[in-house]
């Protein structure tokens, strides 16, 4: 299993990035994916998820009517559309995929540093 993250950059605040996550090895079908995100001396926080059907969201509140996430199924890949960026949106963003039956197991991907200037 791999997942690999991208689109990460720096940006003025008000700015917008679109984060990719692509997986192999594993099916949406099976997995909820999202996005975590960590900056240095503080836990890593979720930020966005979507259930394996697409039929779930799941935003913190900081990032709700800013943030989109979204899937292509048929190409393994979640996106995070990140709109009206902030300056403590700063971090480095982790994507996710999480068994959604059975044994719980979870998968990420190596991160992809957002910086938001003011």
């Amino acid at each position: 299993v791999q997942l690999q993250a991208s689109g990460g950059g720096l940006v003025q605040a008000g700015g917008s990035l679109r984060l990719s996550c692509a997986a192999s090895g594993i099916s949406f079908d099976d997995y909820a994916v999202g996005w975590f995100r960590q900056v240095p001396g503080k836990k890593r926080e979720g930020v966005s998820c979507i259930s394996s059907n697409n039929d779930r969201t799941y935003y913190k509140d900081s990032v709700k009517g800013r943030f989109t996430i979204s899937t292509d199924n048929a190409k393994n890949m979640v996106y995070l559309q990140m709109n009206n960026l902030k300056p403590e949106d700063t971090a480095v963003y982790y994507c996710n995929a999480r068994t959604v039956t059975g044994l719980i197991v979870d998968y990420w991907g190596q991160g992809t540093q957002v910086t938001v200037s003011s």
